[in-house]
C-alpha cells in the first residue's frame, strides 16, 4: 500500500468565504490570492463570474503553502461550540451537497494525522501518547476507508438496502401513525428504529458520502495547521508511519474517548450490533480488582457514586493540560460529575431536544447498562407518554441542552413522590468510553508505558502491523 490521500469534509454553507495567501491554481487553471468567496447559485457553485458542479484550487509551487476557511464550526452541538478561522495544506476542493456548498481538504493521511493529533488533544503530550493516538488514529480512518470500499464491491438487493444498520433484529417501522416525532438533528449521521414505545437511534460515520471523513468530533477532530505541531507531534507520525492495528487480518476500528470514567464500555452498546473482540469492556487500571458487573444496576449505583481507582482517575494538571486544549479545560469535572434540573427545566429540556410532549417528568428508568454502566436504553416516564430512548448518545442528546458528559448515571429525584421537583443526575466518564481513554493512556503515558503497551491495554488481542 502506498500512502493514501484523504478527502476531510471541512464546513458546508450557502457561501464559503476562503483566502489564498499565496498563489493557488484553479482546476480550470485560473491563478488565484488573497481573498475569495463562492457561493451557491442555481444549483452550481457560483465563483469569480462562472458557475461551476466542483471546483479545487491546489497549491501553485511550495509544498509548505495553506489555504485559510473563515467561520469553520467546532465543537458542534457540544458545550465548546464555536467558529474558528483555520488553516489547511493540501487542495481545497469545493462541491454541492443538499442545496449547499461544502469544502473539502484533500491531503495526504500522515499530514492529517498530524494535524489531528494536535487537535484531539495538546501537541506537547508525552511521547508514548501521541504515538499511541497516531495509530489509532489512522486505523480508524483506514478501517473507515476499507469498509466502504468493501461495501462498494457487495451487490446489494433491495431487501437489503431497507435493512441496513437495523438495530436489535427490530423490523423499520415507517409508517407515520408508529413513528413519534423525535428531533433528528444532523439525522444523516445516524441510524434508529421506531417500534411502538421504543426510539432507539445510533450516531455514526457511514453517512459521509463524499469525502472520507468530517473535521469535527463525530469523527475525529482536524483543524489543519490551525494548532501548532510541535517536533513531539511530527516525531510521533513520523516513527509510526504507516503502522496501524490489527485483528484477524483486518484494521481495527479503533474508537476512542475523553474518559472512561474508569470502566470501558464495548462498541455494540453504542453503535450496531456487532461485537468487536477488541472493543472489550474491562477495567481501566493494571493492578485493582476486577470490574464490577456493571450492567446490574445495584453495581453501577454504587460504581458511579464512588472514585475507584483507574489511569483516567486523576487531577493532575500537568497531564490534563497535555490532553485538553484550551477549551476541553473550560471542563473540570470528567472522572465524576453532577447534573441537577427542577421539573421545569426538566420537562422543557426533553420536550425541546426530542420534539415530544411527555407532559411532567415522573421518572427516568434504567432498561439496559453497558458494560461501563452507561445507559444503552433509558425509559422516560411523563404524565402524557412513556417511551424508551437510545443508544446512548441520543440519551446524552436529549438530556442535555448540549450533550450530557457520558450516559453512565444514577438518578435521585426530590420532591412529591408522584411528580418529582428536581432530578438529580450522578455520573461518570466523559464519551462513549469504547476503546482508548484518552485520558487514562496520557496517565499510561506519563508512568512510562511504551505506545505499544498502551494499545495492548485498550485494544486487547490487537496487533501492530506496518502497511506502507
Amino acid at each position: 500500500m502506498r500512502e493514501p490521500l484523504i478527502t476531510v469534509g471541512i464546513l458546508s454553507g450557502k457561501e464559503i468565504e476562503f483566502s489564498f495567501p499565496e498563489t493557488f491554481v484553479s482546476s480550470d487553471k485560473i491563478e488565484s490570492v488573497g481573498d475569495q468567496k463562492a457561493v451557491y447559485k442555481e444549483g452550481k457553485i457560483y465563483w469569480e463570474g462562472s458557475l461551476y458542479d466542483e471546483i479545487s484550487f491546489s497549491p501553485q509551487l511550495s509544498n509548505s503553502a495553506f489555504f485559510e476557511l473563515k467561520d469553520v464550526t467546532i465543537g458542534i452541538n457540544f458545550h465548546w461550540e464555536r467558529k474558528e478561522l483555520q488553516r489547511f495544506k493540501g487542495t481545497l476542493k469545493l462541491i454541492i451537497e443538499e442545496e449547499k456548498l461544502t469544502a473539502i481538504n484533500i491531503i495526504s493521511i500522515e499530514d492529517y494525522l498530524t494535524s489531528v493529533i494536535s487537535s484531539e488533544m495538546s501537541a506537547t503530550a508525552s511521547l508514548e501518547l501521541l504515538k499511541a493516538h497516531a495509530v489509532i488514529s489512522r486505523s480508524w480512518l483506514l478501517n473507515k476507508i476499507e469498509e466502504r470500499e468493501g461495501e462498494n464491491e457487495k451487490p446489494r438487493t433491495e431487501n437489503q438496502e431497507l435493512r441496513i444498520n437495523k438495530p436489535e433484529n427490530e423490523e423499520l417501522r415507517i409508517r407515520n401513525n408508529e413513528k413519534p416525532q423525535m428531533k433528528t438533528d444532523n439525522a444523516a449521521h445516524s441510524s434508529f428504529s421506531i417500534l411502538h414505545s421504543s426510539f432507539i437511534k445510533w450516531y455514526d460515520h457511514e453517512a459521509h458520502t463524499h469525502f472520507d471523513v468530517c473535521a469535527d468530533d463525530h469523527c475525529q477532530r482536524y483543524q489543519g495547521i490551525t494548532r501548532a505541531s510541535t517536533s513531539k507531534a511530527i516525531e510521533a507520525i513520523f516513527s509510526t508511519r504507516g503502522e496501524v492495528l490489527m485483528f484477524e487480518n483486518h484494521i481495527c476500528d479503533a474508537r476512542f474517548s475523553k474518559c472512561c470514567g474508569g470502566a470501558l464500555e464495548e462498541f455494540q452498546n453504542c453503535w450496531e450490533n456487532v461485537k468487536h473482540p477488541y472493543l472489550v469492556g474491562k477495567r481501566d487500571d493494571k493492578t485493582a480488582n476486577e470490574l464490577p458487573d456493571l450492567t446490574i444496576e445495584a453495581e453501577a449505583d454504587q460504581w458511579i457514586r464512588t472514585s475507584p481507582s483507574a489511569f483516567c482517575n486523576t487531577q493532575d494538571k500537568k497531564i490534563l493540560s497535555q490532553v485538553l486544549n484550551n477549551y476541553d479545560q473550560e471542563t473540570a469535572d470528567f472522572y465524576r460529575w453532577k447534573v441537577a434540573y427542577t421539573q421545569q427545566e426538566l420537562s422543557e429540556l426533553i420536550y425541546d431536544r426530542s420534539g415530544i410532549d411527555f407532559g411532567k417528568i415522573i421518572d427516568l428508568i434504567p432498561i439496559e447498562r453497558g458494560t461501563s454502566g452507561r445507559i444503552i436504553k433509558l425509559k422516560i416516564v411523563g404524565t402524557l407518554r412513556t417511551l424508551i430512548i437510545g443508544k446512548e448518545l441520543e440519551i446524552r442528546r436529549t438530556l442535555s441542552s448540549s450533550h450530557l458528559y457520558s450516559s453512565a448515571f444514577v438518578i435521585d429525584k426530590e420532591g412529591e413522590k408522584e411528580i418529582p421537583s428536581r432530578f438529580i443526575l450522578t455520573g461518570a466518564g466523559w464519551g462513549h468510553g469504547v476503546g482508548l481513554c484518552q485520558i487514562g493512556a496520557a496517565v499510561m503515558g506519563e508512568q512510562g508505558y511504551a505506545y505499544n503497551e498502551i494499545l495492548s491495554h485498550y485494544y486487547p488481542g490487537s496487533t501492530i502491523e506496518k502497511q506502507y
